[in-house]
């Protein structure tokens, strides 16, 4: 089977200057692999006609499809639209369902006047093929010359989302023979990735030809995903109309591909049990999440040094309400003593940076959040505030339930913003275990 193989632009000048970061690429990338679509080139451009024209051009003789990003919105310098027109040698014309999402955006959803810039946003190439923006107010285009496929899409993650999921994927589906791939994820923790690698040598070593593994580290954790390639054949049309086709007839290739990489999969699990976190592909804190629903728990955090991040990372999961009743943000000290009931004293002989006080904060939370285990922390994450007996990237980590409540100390070196998520996985990978361990 001939390979499937994409290139995707994103433009704007403000992806050159890192003032934002290059978010959908990424996306892209990831969904058009689980499809079988192979991405040949990734590039930046900025809002310059003759390099984005350039762009256009070079990634055409690369790629069968190419997917642009950026430069659809009302302003002077989005000129992705007019560049496109003249590209493909069209004409705007105005799109009436485009004119109408936007006038009733601004009318009904936003309340206020629209403007003829904002008007100018259902200006569309006649020469396209419309995706109607069902998240925001600049439409999709789709183009076709001379065997690929062009679209463009609004910059906007959540925009370019929605037509990638609505209408681009689908409709690339149906237009190409994918093949068939298949992932099978789990995730590490406790273990760095070179340690991992060695551990599983032999294991990688002897993988069949038609499985990769690959490792995808990310603040203390590590994924392990194994990924197989199968040629699905296509299914005639009788077929998709009700006729009867025998499995064999049409779904050996993917079927062996499923067990091999299931068999090779439970092989990979049973090497890593010891620091194996889950064997799908989830969250750490969608893990824990789900380990308290099962058992009926529920979970308070009391932060200081992570200043409410594990609270944001377990309520950004669906259905956290269920298990996650809240937090304290006790960052001074005066909130340790008044909300969390640790003692001056304690704070006094040890300092808020101890594993007496962390421990006192498991209690306070337990007793004022009314849950069944708590998360504590304390620590320096930089870039100053550290001494000779307690340097920057030290931090105290408590997990516990009425019965019994374990601390540990962790030592990061990172910047400030890494050290504060490296201590909320471990704080997260520290309950996890000792919910694990714990009689329910």
């Amino acid at each position: 089977m001939n390979k499937v193989v994409a290139s995707i632009i994103t433009i704007g000048d403000e992806l050159l200057i890192g003032q934002v970061i290059d978010t959908n690429s990424a996306w892209m990338a990831q969904e058009l692999n689980k499809y079988g679509i192979w991405v040949a080139h990734r590039v930046a451009v900025g809002d310059v006609w003759e390099d984005i024209w350039q762009a256009l051009d070079e990634e055409s003789r690369r790629s069968s499809i190419i997917l642009i990003t950026g430069g659809l919105g009302p302003t002077a310098d989005d000129i992705t639209k007019p560049l496109l027109n003249k590209y493909f040698g069209g004409k705007m014309i105005v799109d009436q369902k485009a004119l109408d999402n936007v006038r009733w955006i601004f009318e009904r959803v936003l309340k206020r006047p629209m403007i003829d810039r904002n008007l100018r946003q259902a200006e569309v190439p006649d020469s396209c093929t419309v995706i109607q923006n069902k998240r925001g107010t600049a439409p999709g285009m789709w183009f076709e010359r001379e065997g690929r496929i062009f679209v463009s899409m609004p910059g906007v993650p959540h925009e370019m989302k929605g037509m990638m999921a609505d209408d681009i994927l689908p409709t690339l589906r149906e237009r190409f023979q994918l093949p068939y791939i298949a992932h099978r994820t789990l995730l590490t923790a406790g273990i760095g990735e070179s340690f991992l690698a060695e551990h599983i040598k032999t294991f990688e070593e002897a993988l069949p030809a038609s499985i990769k593994l690959a490792y995808l580290p990310n603040y203390g954790m590590v994924r392990l995903r194994l990924t197989i390639r199968a040629e699905a054949p296509r299914i005639p049309a009788e077929a998709a109309a009700g006729s009867a086709i025998s499995d064999a007839a049409t779904q050996t290739p993917v079927t062996e591909a499923e067990t091999l990489i299931q068999q090779q999969f439970d092989t990979l699990r049973g090497l890593v049990t010891e620091w194996m976190v889950t064997d799908e592909d989830i969250s750490l804190q969608e893990a824990i999440g789900r380990l308290l629903k099962t058992h009926g728990k529920t979970l308070g955090t009391a932060e200081s040094c992570t200043g409410g991040y594990i609270a944001h990372l377990i309520t950004s999961i669906p259905g956290s309400s269920h298990y996650y009743k809240g937090s304290v943000v006790s960052y001074a000290n005066e909130v340790k003593t008044h909300c969390l009931g640790v003692s001056p004293d304690t704070l006094a002989a040890h300092g808020a940076v101890s594993e007496e006080t962390v421990r006192e904060m498991v209690r306070g939370a337990l007793a004022g959040l009314d849950t069944d285990y708590a998360i504590a922390t304390s620590g320096i994450m930089g870039p100053d505030g550290g001494t000779p007996d307690k340097p920057v990237g030290m931090v105290w980590i408590a997990v516990g339930n009425r019965q019994n409540i374990l601390a540990q100390k962790f030592s990061f070196r990172f910047d400030r913003l890494r050290n504060i998520e490296l201590t909320a996985t471990n704080a997260l990978n520290q309950l996890r275990k000792f919910i694990l361990s714990t009689p329910q």
